[in-house]
């Protein structure tokens, strides 16, 4: 199994890129060491009251990290489909792509947070329109990116509409495109048709669960269940099992223990058919405090989780 690292998106530029390169020259154990730095997409928190939301705009920072941060993947987790045109994100990708060198990671998910659409002045839609929206965009990322050199695209749906479109640069080899979902009726199957990557937020026994669903759809659709790359993440407490079994009951994935039980529930989440584990520090603003706790999961949970 492979490891990834979720950076906090409100850091200032230079904290962020700090602990960006630190992560991707860490290694543990001879060969540990972090696939992938991923950033989440919101313009703020999700409050009930206005907030400022301290953030960067995601596709800027991963920009940033793209020219500046060599030798790992990046990627969003998840850009918001109601925040921007999909046409314009298959632009912006394509360019990412480019100056990545293909270590770039489109992830896209429906859109969800409410507070942010209005205030920003974005359509919310309801949960069928969201959905509606979000396979027309995969439509479009998809055919724009797999379309050959010098084609044209276009495309007429209930919310979007392209004219003779094209991508030039083009993605730099391939794109993947990566789908954030778990629903089970409309989400496998959107995932079995345009995903080269699902990722969910999950325990060991939730992804297990959820993961028969996902692989049932890429049975229906025919298609082999190593071309789907699996990734999930929760929130870790290192020593306080308490603490995330509080936080699980609450309804967001954890886990927690000690290092060896960590390793375990790493082995749990391998047997439950995950590729990748990716850990989220999001709410740490201290650089210092946030490569330490990166570096020890590394060095006493990835280093030994085979």
């Amino acid at each position: 199994m492979k490891f990834s690292l979720w950076l906090p998106a409100n850091l200032p530029w230079r904290d962020l890129h700090a602990a960006a390169s630190h992560a991707a020259t860490s290694t543990a154990g001879g060969s540990a060491r972090w696939r992938g730095l991923w950033l989440e997409d919101h313009f703020m928190d999700n409050t009930p009251e206005p907030n400022d939301g301290a953030r960067g705009e995601c596709l800027t920072q991963l920009t940033a990290l793209a020219a500046t941060v060599p030798d790992v993947r990046i990627g969003s987790l998840v850009l918001g489909n109601t925040y921007r045109h999909p046409a314009v994100v298959a632009k912006q990708a394509a360019a990412l792509s480019d100056i990545a060198d293909g270590r770039f990671v489109l992830g896209v998910g429906a859109g969800w947070q409410e507070n942010e659409h209005r205030a920003f002045g974005l359509e919310f839609g309801d949960v069928p329109a969201r959905i509606r929206w979000f396979r027309e965009a995969l439509q479009v990322w998809t055919g724009l990116r797999d379309a050959g050199e010098g084609e044209f695209v276009d495309f007429a749906g209930e919310r979007y509409r392209l004219e003779r479109a094209s991508l030039h640069p083009r993605p730099h080899a391939t794109l993947p495109i990566l789908i954030g979902g778990k629903g089970e009726k409309v989400m496998p199957k959107l995932v079995a048709r345009y995903a080269d990557e699902w990722n969910m937020w999950s325990t060991p026994e939730l992804f297990a669960e959820k993961n028969r669903i996902f692989s049932a759809a890429l049975d229906a659709r025919g298609r082999d269940q190593g071309t789907l790359w699996r990734t999930t993440q929760a929130l870790v407490f290192f020593d306080d099992p308490e603490k995330a079994a509080a936080v699980n009951a609450k309804g967001r994935p954890a886990i927690g223990g000690s290092a060896q039980q960590l390793v375990d529930a790493m082995a749990a989440y391998a047997e439950a058919g995950v590729d990748e584990f990716i850990l989220p520090l999001t709410t740490i603003r201290d650089v210092a405090k946030l490569n330490d706790v990166a570096d020890r999961f590394l060095a006493e949970v990835a280093a030994h989780a085979g």
